[in-house]
């Protein structure tokens, strides 16, 4: 069976990604920078309405994955909260400034994460890595349950052939979850060419209102409005995969 991950970055997404049937979110805030950690309320809310297994994402701010030791001592306690209000595992992304797994603070963050006998996951700042095999090495030896990758680029696609080998390689030792411009009408492709059985998907469509911005004043983060779950977008991925 394949596995629809959608990328949610509040609850309404969450439930709109329920109702389009998928079955597991990754839960942000701030989607626009790649992923921020959520708010506790969206997470009790989904937990709640829906049966969605519900991965949380800790990550303080945009931009690098190698982190100062104040935003360290904040994102092991935001794991905390969420393990301890339901979510179902943990997604993040710790390296050195070389490109290098911080295994340190990695491993510190899997013993938490087990602890709670939940999943650990790495998002993308895998393929911000400098050695895509000494790094997938470095995460198996650490016990990371899943990978979340374009194939070392951004588009999976475009990585379909590291996505393939990554899977063949080293798919019996750690999950690898495909991402990057996945849609119905090529998630079926990718899964062919590598055999991978989940994918991660942003299932987003774009609103536009008349109250970001004004003569005097603009909150506009995108010319096309904000960015949103679609559960048909999302029924239609689910649908394509089965």
């Amino acid at each position: 069976m394949i596995t629809v991950e959608v990328s949610c970055g509040s609850y309404e997404d969450c439930y709109n990604s329920y109702l389009g049937k998928a079955q597991r979110v990754e839960l942000n805030s701030a989607l626009y920078l790649g992923g921020l950690t959520p708010s506790l309320s969206s997470l009790l809310l989904t937990k709640r309405n829906t049966n969605l297994q519900v991965i949380c994402m800790v990550r303080t701010r945009g931009g690098s994955f190698f982190h100062t030791e104040l935003e360290y001592e904040q994102m092991f306690e935001d794991a905390k909260i969420l393990l301890e209000n339901g979510a179902d595992g943990i997604v993040f992304g710790f390296l050195n400034d070389n490109g290098t797994i911080d295994v340190e603070h990695t491993k510190k963050m899997v013993e938490l994460i087990k602890g709670y006998g939940k999943e650990v996951v790495i998002h993308r700042a895998f393929d911000c890595c400098s050695d895509m095999d000494e790094a997938i090495k470095t995460l198996i030896d650490l016990k990371v349950d899943r990978v979340l990758t374009g194939g070392f680029v951004y588009n999976a696609l475009e990585g379909i052939k590291n996505l393939a080998y990554l899977q063949e390689t080293y798919g019996a030792e750690i999950e690898i979850l495909a991402a990057g411009g996945i849609k119905a009408n090529n998630a079926k492709k990718i899964i062919e060419e590598t055999k991978i059985t989940q994918v991660h998907s942003s299932c987003k469509k774009w609103v536009k209102t008349n109250t970001t911005a004004n003569p005097h004043i603009d909150y506009s983060y995108d010319e096309k409005g904000y960015d949103c779950v679609d559960q048909e977008v999302v029924r239609e991925l689910v649908e394509s995969v089965q």
